[in-house]
């Protein structure tokens, strides 16, 4: 089963741009998300890591990542907190031409009550900043982390757009993948249920992500 990775941040600070830069999966599939630019639904990844990962010379296993992207909009928090309700780590996105924010602040402490404990933080758009206020904006998010579960993570200048420090940030992450993987666990099947809707023609869906156990196309599962 996977390691399950969430984002986090404030609206228009990159996530799903990055998300996109390093999978190749736009998450923002809805009409209006598009026509808004912004990210409204939980959207869902995989990212493969190549075999020169970290870890890998070690572990010859076919390695990936499940990738939950969150909206950063404080109107859908509550969408946010179903998405990163089953998560191992979070990559926390903070964008270099404007720092911390509000989702920021909020999405860090959702993650702290939740009992996330390991991520690694991006620091986005650094394409459209110069060196001087990417330094500030290193300062600001060493300054913000202080004292919370991602003091000492580590913190990687990226550019979803020109894919400056992707390499680093993937690194970053297969390093994160190595650690939870062992221990993910096997035994039953666990998914705790986020949302649940009727479909026409389908009837009732439940979605969720998966915690534990093993799942395949075909299975038959009992709530």
């Amino acid at each position: 089963m996977p390691v399950v990775m969430g984002t986090a941040g404030h609206i228009d600070h990159g996530k799903t741009t990055l998300i996109r830069a390093l999978t190749g999966v736009d998450c923002d599939r809805l009409e209006e998300e598009k026509r808004r630019g912004i990210t409204i639904e939980l959207g869902f990844a995989e990212l493969r890591l190549p075999e020169t990962a970290a870890g890998a010379e070690t572990d010859r296993r076919e390695r990936s990542i499940s990738v939950i992207d969150v909206p950063g909009h404080e109107r859908f928090v509550h969408t946010m907190v179903a998405g990163a309700s089953g998560i191992d780590f979070v990559l926390m996105v903070i964008a270099a031409d404007e720092g911390v924010m509000p989702q920021t602040r909020e999405h860090l402490e959702i993650c702290s009550l939740l009992g996330i404990r390991r991520g690694v933080v991006a620091v986005t758009k650094i394409d459209a900043v110069d060196a001087d206020l990417l330094a500030l904006a290193l300062e600001d998010a060493a300054a913000f982390l202080k004292g919370s579960f991602l003091e000492g993570a580590p913190v990687i200048p990226v550019s979803g757009q020109t894919g400056q420090g992707l390499d680093k940030l993937v690194h970053a992450l297969a390093e994160l993948e190595a650690a939870f993987a062992p221990v993910r666990s096997q035994d039953l099947l666990r998914i705790p249920v986020d949302r649940i809707f009727t479909l026409h023609g389908h009837g009732t869906v439940a979605t969720g992500t998966m915690i534990a156990g093993k799942l395949k196309l075909g299975d038959t599962v009992q709530v």
